[in-house]
């Protein structure tokens, strides 16, 4: 997964747009103001950091080493994926609309079933 790729799916979210509050290293997507996932720039693999329900992030944390304690962020509510393979795109998707319903407290708010 590139970062376009990633980043197109994250911007088709309702409302949600690109910041960067913390300098060109790193883009900030966000939706009423609210952060729901972050970007390191120019690293290769991506580096994603995502919003997430605790259980869950320390679920995937467990399962997966390409899944991480948020990086520079509240390690409980917040996992940095590193996106070389291991996890399937359409996790990850899920994991970013996760992300975005935490952030929104959407009434479609669900956990993601993880593979």
């Amino acid at each position: 997964m590139d970062h376009k790729t990633v980043e197109e799916y994250i911007l088709s979210m309702p409302n949600s747009r690109l910041d960067y509050p913390f300098g060109k290293e790193v883009a900030v997507y966000k939706v009423d103001d609210k952060m729901f996932a972050l970007i390191a720039e120019n690293k290769s693999p991506v580096r994603l950091s995502l919003k997430c329900d605790p259980q869950l992030a320390q679920l995937l944390r467990e399962k997966y080493e390409s899944v991480q304690a948020g990086y520079h962020l509240n390690k409980k509510h917040w996992n940095t994926l590193i996106l070389s393979g291991q996890l399937p795109w359409e996790e990850v998707q899920a994991l970013i609309r996760h992300s975005y319903d935490l952030v929104t407290d959407s009434q479609t708010d669900s956990m993601p079933e993880i593979g």
